[in-house]
């Protein structure tokens, strides 16, 4: 244990991030200490920042610092595709790795009544107001693959038909350069229930 309360409230706040313990955020406040001081200062000027003037985009929930995030206001992405996502995280992965040009709805979570996750919780209501303005014939449901996330995309894909929307979902299955030995039971399970027509 350390001798100084300080230190020991710097190792403590670095243990809420994600995947960091007591030794990791350890190693992290002596290494800024010992020898980063100028980059932690920094550091926590950047965080400081970031937690008082980033919140969500009114369109599309999205992280932002202005009530419109920049993709929403980009009036050449395509309104009529609506992309609805677990994160922002999943935002930038699928804008870094693909040409999706339409817009996007992200939930901040998935539907889970055990963790007091709900249908507002999620912006459903945002979400079904949004599917109401007419522009939106396609949803494109990109939620994880998990029990949590099946659900959801069960659940959103009602709400889209309801609308009178066309849902799709993300295609699952056999990673490209994957090899089937390695790939795990549910997966390949998956994939071979949702084999396609090779043309």
């Amino acid at each position: 244990m350390s001798s100084s309360p300080l230190l020991a409230d710097l190792i403590e706040a670095l243990r809420c991030l994600p995947g960091v313990g007591g030794k990791s955020a350890q190693r992290m406040a002596f290494h800024l200490l010992e020898r980063d001081r100028e980059r932690g200062l920094k550091l926590a000027a950047a965080l400081e920042q970031a937690m008082q003037r980033i919140g969500h985009c009114n369109r599309c929930r999205n992280f932002s610092e202005d009530p419109l995030c920049a993709l929403c206001a980009n009036s050449s992405r395509d309104r009529q595709v609506l992309c609805v996502v677990e994160s922002p995280v999943d935002v930038a992965a699928i804008e870094q790795a693909t040409g999706y040009r339409g817009q996007y709805f992200v939930l901040m979570g998935r539907l889970s009544p055990l963790d007091g996750l709900g249908p507002e919780e999620l912006g459903l209501g945002l979400l079904t107001q949004r599917l109401g303005e007419g522009e939106i014939e396609e949803m494109i449901i990109a939620t994880n693959p998990t029990v949590e996330g099946e659900a959801t995309a069960h659940y959103l894909a009602q709400l889209a038909r309801a609308g009178g929307i066309r849902p799709t979902r993300l295609a699952h299955g056999v990673p490209l350069g994957g090899e089937l030995e390695f790939v795990d039971r549910g997966t390949l399970a998956h994939a071979f229930g949702r084999r396609q027509i090779v043309e």
